[in-house]
């Protein structure tokens, strides 16, 4: 007997800074398993799946991700009291932002899409233990105008092995960097932040693991004054051979947007 099979994209922005991120891994609270335990009671027991358009680290946040709902035998249809159901019962560092449905044919993974993160981070001096969860704090000062030129030389197509956790020599790490800048951050405002806080905002239709963090690392190093702009633009060469060793904490970094192209 064929089973009837229901499609969904389901966005959701999260703090990530108690999960161990994305995946589900054995006795860890992570993100995909949060959402999965509130849908299996909120769907009292109907069979369903469920599939990450990409993994995040632990810590990492996100303003917008997405996954794809699988439902089997019967469609949801109210997606508004669905939305409300969803969100009751998740916890409150996950909330659901929308639900369409799409066609068989849409994979997730596959389907072609453009993602946007932001790296938020201040220097120079301690901050308020509030801002922890989502900035980064350098104790050291930093030139951030050099940065800037430094987060420039990332854009465009390059080998980004070096910027890629523990690559082997069977990838593929010729990839494209659409947006890299490093500008004063005008979007995240609390009481307790400093007053002066930046933002690396990178874009691109695919990142390798910790590739946004390994490029904030050695950044941060031009600020200290420990790399040059030549050595950043060295390592971005076919036959560089450098490996990067400093990754910056994850828990400045969030994913802020993800836009799906049509087929």
């Amino acid at each position: 007997m064929n089973t009837k099979k229901y499609f969904y994209v389901i966005t959701i922005q999260y703090l990530g800074y108690r999960f161990h991120g994305w995946q589900k891994q054995p006795n860890l609270k992570t993100v995909h398993l949060m959402l999965d335990k509130t849908l299996n009671y909120i769907l009292e027991g109907r069979r369903f799946k469920t599939l990450g358009s990409g993994r995040t680290d632990a810590m990492v946040s996100a303003q917008e991700a997405a996954f794809e709902l699988f439902l089997f035998d019967e469609p949801i249809d109210d997606f508004t009291a669905f939305l409300e159901l969803f969100n009751y019962n998740l916890p409150q560092d996950i909330r659901a932002l929308s639900i369409r449905e799409v066609d068989s044919s849409f994979n997730i993974i596959q389907h072609s899409k453009v993602k946007e993160y932001l790296y938020l981070f201040t220097h120079a001096q301690k901050q308020h233990p509030f801002c922890a969860p989502i900035m980064t704090t350098i104790l050291d000062e930093l030139n951030i105008d050099l940065m800037a030129q430094g987060a420039k030389l990332f854009e465009g197509t390059h080998n980004f092995k070096p910027y890629c956790f523990r690559a082997t020599d069977n990838g593929i790490y010729t990839r494209e960097v659409l947006t890299c800048e490093i500008v004063e951050n005008t979007l995240f405002k609390a009481n307790f932040f400093p007053e002066k806080s930046y933002i690396l905002r990178v874009k691109g239709q695919g990142f390798m693991r910790n590739q946004i963090r390994l490029m904030m690392g050695v950044l941060i190093k031009l600020g200290r004054g420990e790399v040059t702009l030549s050595y950043i633009e060295n390592s971005l060469k076919t036959d560089s051979q450098e490996v990067m060793d400093y990754i910056a904490p994850a828990s400045g970094l969030m994913l802020n947007s993800i836009t799906f192209k049509q087929p």
